[in-house]
């Protein structure tokens, strides 16, 4: 019977997402590039492979914004991916899932990173099949890019070739029949090809050792399989994602073990499936209760008045108490707008924390605009990273980086780390180098950048 489809609402978008199994542990099925949770049931060999899946946890799959049943969003406004990572919370939340292991396929590997680091209180474990951290695993330069992208547009679906992600079915006219019916009903080209330059952008490689949950790391690589599949690949391994990403992987996240299986298809549900099914089965059911979280990774935000020295002996105690009480309540409502968490305030100025960088940006900018009503300006620095998490409060390097930083800034200017600006590829921000800067008591040379604009 196929799983009963719903709905989760995150922002204005709807993501259709299904439950199915009873199982101790729930596992939310994090997808690669496109999918349609529908017509997964009838491909007999995913169908098959989920309810595995289904035998030992409470599985939740769902689709992505763009793709399948959830809602189409316009194909210049798809989600960077910290969206696509908080779209893995909102499905969680309306499936009633505290706390659930991530198993990150393919592109999938990056959201459920960045989710494993960003919410370890909520990751009970985390599971990468066929992933990488950087750039679709560097596998196309430009110009190989932009040749695909225009046959995906010329002859969608048609110009993709089954082989690729599944090469030990590419005999199979049956298999490729499926294949076709499936992306033709799963995306629409614009979409398809939108998702594609978004994963070619893809960089979580500096959250990666911030991440701090029980992690396995899953390849394939057979020699028998994957000879002449694709012009891609040639080698008898994983034809879209080579050995050497998942080897990164495993070694840049702390106590990460690293499994080879064999074979040669991307696709997991494809192949000899009961190695795979049986890593992931140990794994999650193996897995003691992980104590509360003692890092977390963060977007620190630091802002300051400027001037406010002198502008405070101008006005005298009272008239700068109740102008500093104003601009702190402007400053509350932006963080209050864009899910910001106040940390401290350091005299005039504010430190807040963000779970995803787009937010921070935003409203670093925000609060910069609106305090001009009141003939002020504010300097704003931001920085992602690793945090300690003491007594409920937030500390650690990235705090004191994230400080440097704003005061590198000039008046109305928000800078930030090179880290913030890497994992906002893909979104209307746009920034403006800065060059780099030694910063105080910080080693090494930081490179920042301004934001020149956030778009919509």
């Amino acid at each position: 019977m196929t799983p009963e489809t719903r709905y989760a609402k995150s922002g204005e978008v709807h993501l259709a997402y299904q439950v199915i199994g009873d199982g101790a542990v729930d596992l939310v099925f994090v997808p690669g590039w496109i999918t349609h949770v529908e017509l997964a049931w009838e491909d007999p060999l995913e169908s098959a492979f989920l309810r595995r899946l289904a035998s030992f946890c409470r599985l939740i799959v769902f689709d992505k914004r763009g793709t399948g049943l959830s809602d189409r969003v316009p194909v210049n406004q798809l989600p960077i991916l910290e969206e696509r990572m908080d779209d893995v919370r909102a499905v969680m939340d309306a499936a009633r899932s505290e706390r659930a292991a991530l198993l990150g396929v393919s592109e999938g590997g990056a959201m459920s990173a960045l989710f494993a680091a960003t919410y370890p209180e909520r990751t009970a474990a985390l599971v990468l099949y066929g992933s990488f951290a950087r750039a679709g695993a560097g596998l196309m330069s430009e110009d190989e890019l932009e040749e695909r992208l225009e046959a995906l547009e010329r002859d969608w679906p048609h110009s993709l070739d089954p082989a690729v992600p599944a090469p030990s079915e590419a005999g199979d006219e049956e298999y490729r029949k499926r294949w076709l019916t499936f992306m033709r009903h799963a995306a629409s080209p614009g979409a398809a090809i939108a998702l594609l330059r978004m994963n070619s952008q893809i960089d979580v490689r500096e959250i990666l050792p911030t991440i701090r949950v029980p992690t396995l790391v899953l390849y394939r690589t057979d020699a028998r399989f994957g000879h002449g599949a694709s012009a891609w690949r040639e080698a008898g391994e994983d034809p879209i994602t080579p050995s050497e990403e998942a080897r990164y992987l495993a070694e840049q996240i702390p106590e990460a073990r690293l499994v080879e299986l064999p074979g040669a298809d991307h696709l997991p549900w494809v192949g000899d499936t009961d190695p795979l099914l049986g890593e992931v089965a140990e794994f999650l059911t193996g897995v003691p209760h992980a104590p509360d979280p003692d890092r977390v990774l963060a977007t620190i935000l630091f802002t300051d008045i400027v001037g406010s020295t002198a502008l405070a002996a101008r006005l005298g105690d009272k008239r700068w108490r109740d102008l500093v009480g104003r601009h702190n309540a402007l400053v509350r409502r932006q963080l209050e707008r864009f899910r910001g968490r106040e940390l401290d305030t350091a005299g005039d100025g504010f430190v807040a924390s963000f779970d995803g960088p787009a937010r921070g940006i935003r409203c670093a900018q925000a609060i910069a605009e609106s305090v001009t009503a009141l003939d002020l300006s504010v300097r704003a620095g931001l920085h992602t990273g690793e945090c300690e998490v003491v007594e409920g409060k937030l500390a650690g390097i990235a705090v004191h980086i994230a400080a440097r930083i704003a005061t590198q800034a000039t008046a109305g200017e928000v800078l930030v780390s090179s880290t913030v600006k890497d994992l906002v590829v893909g979104s209307s921000v746009t920034f403006t180098e800065r060059g780099a800067h030694e910063l105080k008591g910080v080693p090494g040379s930081w490179s920042l950048f301004a934001i020149e604009s956030v778009g919509d």
